[in-house]
């Protein structure tokens, strides 16, 4: 399985990108990890357009699109995992898209093949990608049939 994680921001040293590192060295699956952003100063509306526009910048031709949104779909672990075992029965790469402080554009969220949510609370989107990764260990281990996950 392919997978591009593209975030805005960029991760400094602390116990969020020790998190990352430490579900990213466990993957088998094939993942990068694009870090974006947009340096000027802009207006909340504006910025979240330009980051936007770096984000499906990078977005691969037909990848399948799952933006990272508060406002998305909940799912449990495995129907995360069925969800990534659909799109590679389908051939397609996966995009993971994490948005800045200010969240998606409207492009983006019309782009994505799925909103996915890790719950109703807010969440700094360095944390999330540790979050992200975990869980994508946890589908690889779930598609594998290993018992890391436990239902």
């Amino acid at each position: 399985m392919r997978i591009l994680v593209a975030a805005i921001g960029r991760a400094r040293a602390g116990p969020h990108l020790a998190l990352e590192r430490f579900y990213a060295e466990r993957l088998v699956w094939k993942v990068t990890l694009t870090e974006l952003e947009e340096k000027r100063r802009l207006p909340a509306a504006e910025l979240r357009e330009k980051e936007g526009a770096l984000l499906l910048g990078r977005l691969p031709p037909g990848a399948a699109a799952v933006a990272l949104d508060e406002r998305g779909q909940s799912l449990s672990s495995v129907r995360f995992a069925e969800t990534l075992g659909a799109f590679e029965a389908d051939g397609r790469e996966i995009a993971f898209l994490i948005g800045g402080a200010d969240g998606h554009s409207e492009a983006v969220r019309r782009k994505a093949d799925l909103l996915l949510s890790f719950g109703a609370m807010t969440w700094p989107h360095l944390l999330v990608r540790g979050m992200l990764f975990e869980q994508l260990y946890r589908a690889q281990q779930i598609l594998a049939g290993h018992p890391y996950h436990r239902e």
